[in-house]
């Protein structure tokens, strides 16, 4: 079975569509509409350059142009973290510890994926390795995102309770107990309520893409089963990963507060 192409004019049909967010917008006073444009503007560039590129990439099957683009992807959703956080800390504390997990993280679970589950030839295929870094980063980052931000937020908030129970010589992870869990539910809960959804409410999207463009529904069901899998273990680890860096930065070796780290 062959896939429907849409043309330039079925893409322009179903943009309309964005007006209706325009209009509740407006309607209710929400003051999204700039936003709501350049976004839009700004996700419709993106992925039709990234298409270009693609198609580019893989033609080549060059290591060289997959692993690159594959840092790039990295080095651009670790900006994404670092602009989601409401408590930015100064320098490159904050962009280091959210690219750095999302390195170690992606490249972990998609060689998984490359190397014991896909087994593609060569490796370093493209068309496999790019989509599937690409969906593990992607979830990844928020659950990354979330758990920084609510550590942040309630360490600030906390601020007194804390410190007493340093004072008392709690070490820090004992005294940040209840906060790094918080941290660690917040930024885990979207995956877990995805999982939850899946198949019965929603069609994944990985999944539908496939079975439109005429793959098997229990091929695409394979495939989407291995990806939640694997973005699941990728946001368990990312989040972990985050809040632990993220306690180290606002604490020292004496286990002491250091919030002067924390941009005002």
């Amino acid at each position: 079975m062959d896939y429907i192409n849409l043309t330039f004019f079925d893409l322009a049909l179903a943009s309309l569509l964005i007006l209706i967010n325009g209009g509740i917008s407006l309607a209710l006073g929400l003051g999204l509409e700039r936003t709501l444009f350049i976004n839009t503007v700004r996700m419709t560039v993106q992925l039709v350059a990234i298409g270009f590129v693609l198609k580019f990439i893989f033609m080549q099957t060059s290591p060289i142009w997959t692993l690159g683009l594959a840092l790039i992807m990295i080095a651009l959703a670790g900006k994404e973290i670092l602009n989601r956080q409401t408590h930015q800390l100064k320098g490159v504390r904050a962009y280091g510890l959210g690219a750095t997990t999302l390195f170690c993280v992606g490249f972990i679970c998609t060689l998984f994926a490359i190397f014991l589950l896909l087994e593609p030839e060569p490796w370093y295929s493209p068309r496999y390795f790019l989509p599937v870094l690409g969906m593990i980063i992607g979830n990844t980052m928020t659950g990354i995102g979330l758990g920084m931000e609510t550590l942040t937020t309630s360490v600030k908030r906390d601020l007194k309770l804390i410190e007493d129970r340093l004072s008392l010589g709690q070490p820090r992870f004992i005294a940040l107990g209840e906060h790094i869990r918080k941290a660690m539910k917040t930024g885990m809960m979207p995956i877990i309520n995805a999982m939850a959804a899946s198949g019965i409410i929603s069609l994944p999207g990985m999944m539908t893409g496939q079975i439109i463009s005429g793959v098997d529904p229990i091929e695409a069901t394979k495939y989407q089963l291995m990806i939640m899998f694997l973005i699941a273990g990728g946001t368990a680890l990312g989040t972990t990963g985050g809040v632990v860096g993220m306690v180290y930065l606002l604490t020292d070796e004496r286990h002491r507060l250091r919030l002067e780290r924390i941009k005002s």
